[in-house]
């Protein structure tokens, strides 16, 4: 075995243990094994992205309980793959043709589809080789893509299924238009854009009332062309005489109803409102209600179409807007303009206004399909982490309105549906299909077209978990696969995606598997810069993950994100919280160096049973207590504890308490004693590094030949220890926790008053116990010397009157400090400090007592509020104990 270098190098063993990791075979499943199955499908990242942070916080989590359950002794399977993500990777293929002068048109569609798989033969690997830096072990040989064949099959014949059985059907409805992309958007890809516009108030003419004019309001007068009435509210006394009777639609001349409708508030504006049906969501449902006319006015782009008068085809809907005021305002009939801050809904990529657009699209009836869904959370089949999630689970799912799954692009999933001459719809799974059922139907052979859509991106991974275990094959192995690993047991992803894909998954996984995807769905917040801020690129505050690596190392980024992994509070961010973990790592690797180079490894036949020394036996039952504590804290999805409670344990009990309350006896005479405490620190290195190791993979991995039995090659096949085989010591627990608490007091004594810290203090002892007095005596050397005590003494009748004091257990302490410190300076200073403290702390009571504040203020915002102001009462509560005992001098 080597020695270990002096510095940890992360970017050369990064690098060196992951080759080995991936040559040994140690990501793959085991289908055949015996072993008890544990499932994690990847949310397959777009075939175009890079990591960025929230992958990295997602991944992070996913690889630590994939690695902590395989360490287990759990047949793992992580199932890695890509999405081919439809619009985003249609942009950049058409990018880079157009840089080279090429439009895609000039292609044809089979000749741009060509060019996008040459794309991601050169360019669609990139996120893998991403996710291989920061650590993630999944099973790389089974990486699936939602366009390979196999997949491709599943979606075809789910589409076909579902069409067959009434789920899948075409409709008019008003979509998401993209007027610069040409085709219809998720909910997800609409980014809503703070926008400083105008109000108008219009005045439309009531018929056969001269004089008498309802006024509505817009902050899109181009679209009252395709008004097709105006509503009013039921109970709104001042209409009621209107209501069934028209008005006369300024500029077109059109007659349009008004409808009494509980869309329209009395409390807003005139309490009327104007309804264009076919470009507003609302209006659409208002529509439906009363049966009103639905005049698409836009084309494709956004241009007016012949539904409007002359004057107007043709136009930019801009240019449209300005024309429709001035008319207006040349016929008296604008009320008033207001300047106006509202929210317009944009298209994430291509940067413009959506248009709500009517027209023919392929849906999905989502309300049928998430009735089963809603069963299966409301009987606890899935389980959300955090349970508040499952509210707005419910709240979505029952509320639910058609999918709309058809996008007018040429990358994706082509819609297998082909048209007769007469429009007739014939959906089959080949075109072969097609054509037979069309002769069936018209007798005869036809000419097909084939629909032109492709599906929504979705779609296709809304089959995830099952389509990539190579559903519907009814081959052998895939059975055996399907029955193994589906249901997973757990889905790690964002809240953001709940309903676009976490739904969709399980809509498709009851309806076709009968089950659900998943038994566990653990919901993660966002990953936030160090203000809370959401990062974005105008804010100019984006962390780059990689960068993170490169400087500090995949073990810190990967600790920082499982550490602020608070379930349901955002991660705050800061790269100075990662360079901490960087020096933790740095602490460890230090530490294990100390072990090495004194002798500590892991001695055959040793058992910790057999320990004689009390600082052996109190470190067992630490690692005890720690290996339960992580465990239960895995397994409820409480990293940030797990990591606490690692740091804690490795920084604090072994490296700064362990190791220096050994250092004695490694230097000391008795021999056997010294090979106790080396067999015994090589036992714990090597149980700290297996728990550890989920969370810092190649830290641990590097330092594992030094401390692993012989034949333990790699770490990461390696198994967790069982804590319940440790044995218990409660007396070694009790007598060296009184050390390490009497340390402790001394310590932060000294601290708060300020003592010089070359000031050696005598530390007097009362009404101590014969069992204190004996740990005065046996413990003494270490409390001196870790404590920079001169003496200790026991027996004491009282303290002296200058002496600060502390309680242990049943016994008082006193240090005395009238020749070391000015008592009445420093007693000034730290009542100026709790003068601060009550200052900041008045701030935050002001903020939580404000009902404004805790009414519109994220949970998260509050929760951190009500967190500083209980650290601000603890260290004023401290320093006021401080201060009161300075005054009894």
């Amino acid at each position: 075995m080597a020695e270990l270098e002096k510095t940890y190098r992360p970017k050369e063993a990064e690098a060196r243990q992951y080759e080995r990791w991936e040559d040994s075979g140690g990501f793959a499943c085991a289908p055949k094994a015996g072993a008890r199955p544990y499932t994690i499908m990847m949310p397959p990242p777009n075939v175009t992205g890079s990591l960025h942070m929230g992958h990295a916080l997602t991944f992070t989590i996913q690889d630590v309980l994939v690695r902590w359950h395989r360490m287990q002794g759990r047949d793992a399977l992580w199932q890695p793959g890509s999405d081919h993500a439809g619009i985003a990777t249609q942009m950049v293929v058409e990018r880079q043709l157009a840089e080279q002068g090429i439009d895609r048109r000039d292609l044809g569609r089979e000749g741009f589809v060509e060019k996008v798989w040459e794309w991601k033969a050169q360019s669609g690997g990139t996120i893998n080789r991403q996710l291989r830096r920061l650590g993630a072990s999944p099973d790389w040989a089974r990486e699936r893509f939602t366009m390979d064949e196999g997949l491709s099959h599943a979606v075809r014949l789910v589409f076909v299924r579902l069409h067959r059985a009434g789920l899948i059907y075409r409709d008019k409805r008003l979509v998401n238009w993209d007027p610069k992309l040409l085709t219809a958007i998720s909910d997800l890809e609409v980014q809503q854009t703070e926008v400083q516009g105008q109000l108008w108030h219009f005045r439309y003419p009531v018929e056969g009332q001269e004089g008498r004019f309802l006024v509505v309001a817009t902050t899109r007068p181009e679209t009252m062309l395709g008004d097709t009435a105006v509503a009013v509210h039921p109970d709104d006394e001042r209409y009621r005489d209107l209501v069934g009777g028209h008005l006369v639609l300024p500029i077109v001349g059109r007659r349009i109803p008004v409808v009494a409708d509980e869309h329209a508030d009395p409390e807003t504006g005139s309490g009327a409102v104007k309804i264009t049906p076919a470009h507003d969501f609302n209006d659409f449902e208002v529509g439906r209600r009363h049966g009103l006319e639905m005049i698409n006015i836009f084309d494709a782009q956004a241009r007016l179409n012949e539904e409007v008068p002359e004057a107007y085809r043709g136009l930019d809907r801009y240019e449209a807007r300005r024309k429709v005021v001035a008319e207006i305002e040349a016929a008296g009939l604008l009320e008033r303009v207001e300047e106006h801050l509202h929210t317009v809904p944009h298209g994430d990529r291509s940067g413009v206004a959506i248009e709500p657009w009517l027209t023919d699209q392929w849906y999905v009836d989502a309300k049928t399909l998430a009735q089963p869904c809603i069963e299966a959370v409301e009987q606890g089949r899935t389980v959300f982490v955090p349970r508040q999630w499952e509210n707005v689970f419910f709240e979505w799912m029952r509320n639910i309105q058609p999918w709309c799954i058809s996008r007018q692009l040429w990358w994706g999933h082509q819609v297998p549906a082909w048209y007769g001459p007469d429009g007739e719809i014939f959906v089959e799974m080949s075109e072969a299909d097609a054509q037979g059922a069309a002769r069936a139907h018209y007798g005869r052979e036809v000419e097909l077209r084939r629909d032109e859509d492709v599906l929504d991106t979705w779609f296709s991974s809304g089959l995830w978990p099952f389509s990539t275990l190579g559903w519907p094959s009814e081959e052998a192995d895939v059975q055996r696969d399907l029955a193994r690993y589906y249901p997973g047991d757990v889905l790690v992803t964002g809240f953001d995606i709940i309903f676009f894909w976490v739904a969709r998954m399980m809509m498709m996984g009851l309806h076709f598997m009968g089950e659900v995807p998943f038994r566990t769905v653990y919901i993660h917040a966002l990953v936030r810069d160090q203000h809370g801020q959401k990062m974005s690129k105008s804010k100019g505050n984006i962390i780059d993950p990689l960068e993170l690596i490169d400087e500090y190392g995949a073990d810190a980024l990967r600790f920082t994100l499982a550490s602020l992994a608070v379930p349901g509070r955002d991660v705050k961010l800061a790269p100075e919280r990662v360079a901490g973990y960087r020096n933790f790592a740095t602490k460890l690797w230090n530490a294990a160096r100390f072990c090495q180079l004194n002798g500590f490894a892991l001695a055959p036949g040793y058992d910790p049973a057999a320990n004689r020394v009390t600082l052996n036996r109190w470190i067992v039952s630490k690692l005890a207590s720690l290996e339960r504590e992580v465990a239960s804290a895995v397994a409820a999805y409480r990293l940030n504890d797990a990591a606490a409670q690692l740091y804690q344990f490795a920084w604090n009990i072994f490296c700064d308490w362990y190791i220096e309350l050994a250092k004695p006896t490694l230097n000391g005479v008795e021999a056997a004693a010294a090979a106790e405490v080396r067999a015994t620190g090589g036992y714990v290195m090597n149980r700290l590094l297996r728990v550890l190791h989920p969370f810092m993979p190649f830290l641990t991995e590097e330092l594992w030949s030094a401390f692993s039995a012989p034949g333990e090659r790699l770490l990461m096949t390696a198994r967790l220890g069982d804590p319940d085989a440790l044995p218990g010591a409660p007396e070694a627990m009790r007598e060296i926790d009184w050390l390490i608490e009497t340390i402790t007091q001394v310590r932060s004594l000294r601290s708060e008053m300020s003592v010089p810290p070359s000031a050696a203090l005598e530390l007097l002892v009362r009404d101590a116990s014969p069992e204190t007095e004996r740990r005065l005596g046996e413990l003494g050397e270490p409390l001196r010397r870790l404590a920079r005590l001169s003496a200790v003494r026991g027996g004491q009748a009282a303290l002296p009157r200058d002496a600060v004091q502390f309680v242990v257990e049943e016994a008082t302490y006193g240090l005395p400090l009238g020749s070391v410190i000015d008592v009445a300076a420093e007693r000034k200073r730290l009542e100026k400090e709790v003068g601060k403290l009550d200052r900041e702390l008045a701030k935050i009571e002001g903020k939580l007592g404000n009902e404004q504040f805790l009414a519109k203020a994220p949970e998260t915002v509050i929760a951190e509020n009500r967190e500083k102001r209980d650290e601000l009462v603890a260290l004023r509560d401290r320093l006021r104990l401080a201060t009161a005992r300075l005054e009894s001098m």
